[in-house]
């Protein structure tokens, strides 16, 4: 079967995503030893870069990891590829843009004092979209019970690294159930996240999200919307504790990523919850869509 084009930079070199271009060795091959990011654009600008590479830079010291380029270089590496992705392709609309860093290569062995130089690979390909019907209904979700959330103090989901086994495997078993995606819960049973989104649940017209103590990832989207958008559009959002127990007493649940922005759910396995235009959910997705439309505008020179 054929991929649609993706175009990858690796250390510098343009080449179709699907040509090799890291040796064997690299490390983020043989032991996840990565870190990564991923953008997209909104009206063609890069959304959020600052938020991002900021918490790329937290994730490179958490795993003692040198970065191979500074911010403004790799802005430009982005620019170079997303131009000859859309050269190749003549594809004008929103992208996807991912950063992978690695520790580099070297001799088989866990000692990072092995590894000789950092080295990236840059991906761009159209930017995902949740399918319409998703939009109107809202997406399944069901709870992992095979397996919990790697514990903060083992390896930290607050980390963005190359290493998504755990969540790799919670979703695969909600994905058996027929669920679009997965809930997973921490050691103390309470709800961390899903695979690759932040979740959070209404209750009363207040929106409630998993605290970072939780073991979750510090979603940028998740951020910007508990503490920006929707205090701007008049709505309380606060940080608890939630466990599966408490799902009945919420009206509405979504998720929150940099893909899909504010995404509604239908219901966790047999609990339902309410979609659609008068729902909260709604109302923090098109305010979601305003902030993204000013930041466009007011951040032009990171258009790509």
């Amino acid at each position: 079967m054929s991929l649609p084009y993706i175009q990858a930079n690796t250390n510098g070199r343009l080449h179709a995503a699907d040509e090799p271009s890291i040796a064997p060795l690299n490390r983020g091959f043989l032991y996840g030893d990565a870190i990564y990011e991923v953008w997209r654009t909104q009206a063609g600008v890069i959304f959020t870069w600052e938020e991002h590479w900021a918490r790329l830079e937290r994730s490179a010291r958490a795993l003692y990891l040198e970065l191979p380029l500074p911010a403004g270089q790799m802005l430009a590496e982005i620019r170079r590829t997303a131009a000859a992705y859309r050269a190749h392709t003549a594809y004008a609309g929103e992208l996807y843009i991912r950063l992978q860093v690695t520790r580099g290569g070297g001799p088989i062995g866990l000692d990072t004092a092995l590894a000789d130089r950092p080295d990236f690979v840059l991906l761009v390909q159209p930017c995902p979209t949740v399918a319409a019907e998703k939009l109107r209904d809202g997406l399944r979700l069901s709870l992992a019970t095979a397996l919990r959330r790697n514990p903060v103090d083992a390896l930290s989901p607050a980390w963005k690294t190359g290493n998504y086994l755990n969540n790799i495997l919670c979703l695969r078993e909600a994905r058996a159930r027929g669920a679009d995606e997965v809930v997973i819960l921490n050691q103390r049973g309470e709800v961390t996240e899903a695979a690759v989104s932040n979740i959070a649940f209404v209750r009363d017209g207040v929106v409630i999200t998993p605290p970072l103590a939780a073991g979750i990832l510090g979603g940028i989207t998740r951020a910007l919307v508990v503490h920006t958008i929707a205090p701007a559009a008049g709505v309380v959002a606060r940080e608890e504790a939630v466990r599966p127990a408490d799902f009945a007493g919420m009206q509405e649940c979504f998720l929150l990523s940099t893909t899909k922005d504010v995404g509604p759910v239908a219901a966790i396995d047999g609990t339902p919850f309410a979609v659609g235009e008068s729902t909260v959910t709604a109302r923090l997705k098109a305010a979601f869509a305003d902030y993204a439309r000013r930041y466009a505008t007011d951040h032009a020179a990171w258009r790509v």
